[in-house]
């Protein structure tokens, strides 16, 4: 498969494309970037774990019958995955409360939620990403009624599915980032799994294993990054 033209860069990927028309190349970067563009930096080797453990999780996610748009791993830092058109919502899983949802309504980091909570929020970096409800969602015409409920059910099943396996490696699923997009004519799963993308709390002292340690200048941000790595694919 060769790498052509870029056709996009992102905070954290680049997107190419490729001698097939169905076919790009996501390359991951090291760059990092916290509350929506203002602080930047870099963890060292962030894009070879990234594209690993989404590559890894895909895999798995596939095998429990959900579709996403991944089709191979190329190298340390290159994913083949098919072309999508990409659903302008990005979708908050949440188990836990932190971050922002914490700060807006008030509650306790680390409280645990009776129930799976989703949030939508629109794609738009220009916005900063807004909260946005189903209703705006079928006004703005981002996506039907009906995708949207496949979004969700999606989304649960894929809580479902990683928050098991994250628990195997006595990693806590706090709550993550999902994206989907469309591919010949049905919903699949896009972006990536990632401590990037995901919040993961180790279970027994509930240290911060993810992007966190960047955003908030605690520390061995890249050790973390390759201890999840290591714990979810269990020295694969």
């Amino acid at each position: 498969m060769k790498k052509l033209d870029m056709l996009y860069e992102g905070k954290a990927k680049k997107v190419y494309k490729t001698d097939q028309s169905d076919r790009y190349i996501i390359e991951y970067k090291d760059d990092a970037t916290a509350f929506n563009g203002l602080k930047k930096g870099t963890i060292a080797d962030k894009g070879i774990v990234n594209n690993t453990m989404s590559a890894y999780l895909f895999e798995a996610l596939e095998a429990e019958g959900i579709p996403t748009h991944f089709v191979s791993r190329l190298d340390d830092r290159n994913m083949l995955v098919k072309s999508v058109e990409i659903v302008p919502i990005e979708v908050l899983v949440r188990n836990v409360a932190a971050g922002s949802l914490s700060k807006r309504l008030g509650l306790a980091e680390g409280t645990r939620l009776p129930m799976t909570v989703l949030e939508f929020c629109y794609k738009n970096d220009e916005l900063g990403d807004p909260i946005i409800n189903e209703y705006h969602i079928e006004a703005m015409k981002m996506a039907t009624p009906q995708e949207v409920e496949r979004i969700k059910e999606m989304a649960l099943m894929i809580n479902d599915i990683l928050a098991e396996r994250f628990a195997q490696a006595g990693i806590r699923l706090v709550d993550f980032k999902l994206e989907f997009g469309r591919c010949d004519g049905q919903i699949v799963l896009a972006d990536e799994i990632s401590p990037d993308t995901c919040r993961l709390w180790d279970i027994q002292t509930d240290e911060k294993l993810d992007k966190d340690r960047f955003r908030r200048d605690l520390g061995k941000v890249e050790e973390s990054y390759h201890q999840v790595l290591e714990r979810i694919m269990g020295g694969r």
